[in-house]
């Protein structure tokens, strides 16, 4: 990726997480005046810069990952272990420290369930947009990495923050990924696989 490629993702990725908190924000609540409605877009760029250092620290650790452990398909598995132990931990332990709210567990499994859908989807369109070997990729990255972005909302318990944060990051990340096989170029790529 070059330095023109690395601007055009660094600042679409800005506008992707500005307006959809932007618009996250006004669906949860229209009558929004203008300092929080200004709050929530600034909220966004911020989203969307962790959403960055998010992606290319997972760039980082795809490449180490895949430089360090040399056995075909391994790497590819350590990744669907840590999605399912991110997937329990995101359930079990957000329930045991919040339990006193009495809202059940199963109130704390729309979240990782709708995220995970959500990133097998984008997954199968990312496979169908470049090749099979992209779909485990891509599902660690929507969902394990969205949800470590997403620690400081999900510490607070509140449905408000909680998707007025997912929401942007979400977005950013499937923009990003979704873009990465156009910006590599071809040469890059094959050499990648």
């Amino acid at each position: 990726m070059n330095l023109k490629n690395y601007t055009y993702l660094f600042f679409t990725t800005l506008l992707v997480g500005a307006v959809s908190a932007l618009l996250t924000g006004l669906v949860l609540d229209p009558t929004l005046d203008i300092k929080v409605i200004s709050l929530i877009f600034l909220s966004g760029l911020m989203f969307s810069v962790l959403s960055q250092m998010g992606f290319f620290a997972y760039m980082m650790l795809n490449y180490i990952a895949k430089g360090m452990i040399t056995k075909k398909g391994m790497w590819e598995i350590i990744q669907w272990i840590l999605i399912v132990i991110t997937f329990l931990d995101v359930i079990i332990l957000r329930y045991s420290f919040f339990e006193e709210n009495n809202a059940g567990i199963l109130a704390y499994s729309i979240l990782p369930v709708l995220l995970l859908i959500a990133s097998l989807f984008i997954a199968w369109v990312k496979s169908k947009a470049t090749n099979f070997h992209a779909f485990t990729p891509t599902v660690f990255f929507i969902f394990v990495v969205t949800m470590i972005e997403a620690v400081p909302s999900l510490r607070d318990n509140n449905e408000y923050s909680t998707i007025v944060m997912v929401v942007p990051l979400l977005c950013c990340n499937i923009w990003q990924i979704m873009k990465l096989h156009k910006l590599v170029g071809k040469k890059q790529n094959n050499t990648q696989q």
